[in-house]
């Protein structure tokens, strides 16, 4: 058993919104969140289940808790549908074959995970509307962590956290004409080593990433490696760069 605990938030209604959705399977737990422009507190409640159902990559029953009778009776007692039929419509696609139980708690009532959910979508509306953009989060960690609550940028305090091995690794792909390839897959461009001087700047460019990068924490690198294989069929080459650190905060 699969369980949620689902909330939506919105700053005017209609405003600024934010959803968030606690997922709970088998004790491993999953944090969901994010914002929408113009929107309103009912359409933010479904919203946070459609989101939280479109996470799943399982058919396990599932346990869906919310403190909104809107959507919890919609679901489960055929309440009418007056309005937000975009919504109620991605909802029914998702929820069609699956086993769901739909519980509606009181709100601010002492339940544990409907007040962290509350939160979490409270405050990511809030820090959404400072910035004045759509914000999207899969962690709880601190919605927008390098925001303080007056939405001043801050540099964040990773001084508690234990070092852990951290690896990144990116893909990208250049696409070129098939004389351009040919040239460079022969080593017979007139500028020398093109693939060997990119992989170059891209180790160097790792090396200095956190001092481009505002607020960025300094990263102590074990490990760059830029990888490119050739693709001749589609006249392209395939980039991988994976990048290793241990430390408190990394790549």
């Amino acid at each position: 058993m699969i369980f949620i605990y689902t909330d939506g938030s919105c700053l005017g209604n209609p405003g600024f919104g934010g959803w968030a959705a606690i997922m709970n399977n088998g004790g491993v737990e999953t944090v969901l969140a994010g914002t929408e422009r113009d929107t309103t507190n009912n359409r933010m409640e479904v919203f946070a289940a459609i989101k939280a159902l479109e996470a799943l990559d399982t058919h396990e029953e599932v346990t869906i808790v919310s403190d909104s009778r809107y959507l919890v009776n919609t679901m489960s007692k055929g309440w009418k549908r007056k309005a937000n039929q975009d919504l109620w419509a991605d909802l029914d696609i998702l929820a069609k074959g699956r086993v769901i139980h739909w519980e509606w708690v009181q709100g601010h009532n002492g339940d544990v995970n409907n007040e962290r959910v509350d939160k979490i979508a409270n405050d990511i509306a809030k820090q959404g509307q400072i910035v004045g953009t759509v914000v999207s989060n899969d962690q709880e960690v601190n919605v927008l962590s390098h925001l303080d609550e007056e939405g001043k940028a801050k540099m964040v305090d990773v001084g508690s956290k234990n070092a852990t091995e951290r690896v990144a690794v990116a893909t990208g792909k250049v696409v070129m004409s098939a004389d351009t390839y040919r040239t460079i897959s022969t080593g017979t461009t007139k500028k020398g080593d093109i693939v060997g001087v990119a992989k170059l700047a891209g180790i160097n460019a790792a090396k200095h990433t956190w001092e481009l990068i505002p607020l960025c924490h300094n990263i102590p690198l074990s490990h760059i490696d830029v990888a490119v294989d050739y693709d001749e069929i589609s006249h392209c080459l395939h980039i991988t760069a994976t990048v290793r650190s241990t430390g408190k905060t990394g790549v």
